[in-house]
């Protein structure tokens, strides 16, 4: 589970529903300050994540430029969704996508898509189904298929709870599957954040990309067809989730660039925010 440093914006940013054909969306709108905008960004938070994993990018990216908009997908934390899990099915949530594409418009400069783990894989989705509102592609520690066996095995455990638990005793649980260390700096953090933002997922969600995660096919070779559009490949070094060497295989077959956050693991945008942010500038500033 990705933790975020804290749950409060900073000065730059405006917590705001964003209103689209599909709905609305809560979003964490980042606006630089007095000088022009360069591009805008779409950011996609990962499996039981959300819009404030960006937090600690938020005021690094607005000052160099960049209009940030991090979004709770459906389900998601502070954006509603229904209990059908049929509503979350991949193409679903990648025309959510283009809806929020569409709903910032084009007067904010290039608009560029990131996607952290399960968001990277329905940005993938999104760009399959129409690549043209998106200047650049950055997959965030997302893989070219199924997560890895070991976490495989975790999501099961956890749809296998959420089918027959009710969410807080499932949190109780997940505080109980962490390694102690982890558990006792929830515990000694007073993390009641992390605990709510849980609470507030829709257990349709969290089962239908659960799923989606443990059975996504490889789909490198659709995205490498889609042209032209720059794709970035970013991690940290370490990777449970993905392995490394596999994102590394990925970017060569995708031709994109490469960026290995040092010091990271699943979650650079946490681990090392302003290192991640100064990857994404640059290669955003290219385009």
């Amino acid at each position: 589970m990705s933790r975020p440093p804290t749950f409060v914006p900073p000065p730059c940013a405006l917590p705001r529903a964003l209103s689209t054909s599909r709905g609305a969306f809560a979003v964490l709108d980042a606006r630089p300050g007095a000088q022009d905008t360069r591009g805008t960004a779409l950011l996609l938070p990962g499996y039981t994540g959300s819009k404030e994993d960006f937090i600690a990018m938020l005021e690094p990216l607005t000052a160099a430029g960049y209009r940030v908009v991090a979004v709770d997908g459906r389900g998601q934390y502070e954006t509603d969704g229904p209990a059908d899990q049929d509503a979350y099915a991949q193409d679903e949530l990648a025309r959510d996508v283009l809806a929020q594409a569409a709903a910032l418009g084009d007067d904010g400069g290039p608009l560029h898509l990131v996607g952290h783990s399960l968001g990277g894989q329905i940005a993938r989705a999104a760009v399959l189904l129409d690549a043209s509102p998106f200047a650049t592609l950055t997959l965030m520690s997302s893989g070219p298929a199924q997560i890895s066996p070991a976490q495989q095995q975790r999501v099961k455990l956890l749809s296998d709870a959420l089918t027959v638990m009710p969410m807080d005793h499932v949190w109780q649980a997940i505080l109980a599957f962490d390694a102690p260390e982890d558990a006792a700096e929830e515990a000694t953090e007073g993390r009641e954040d992390l605990r709510q933002r849980w609470l507030r997922h829709n257990p349709a969600q969290l089962l239908a990309t659960g799923h989606r995660l443990t059975t996504e096919p490889d789909r490198v070779a659709e995205l490498a067809a889609v042209q032209p559009l720059p794709k970035h490949v970013l991690s940290g070094e370490r990777d449970d989730t993905w392995p490394v060497p596999l994102l590394d295989d990925m970017a060569r077959r995708l031709d994109a660039h490469r960026t290995v956050v040092r010091g990271a693991e699943h979650s650079p945008n946490t681990d090392r925010p302003l290192e991640t942010a100064a990857a994404l500038t640059r290669f955003w500033d290219q385009y």
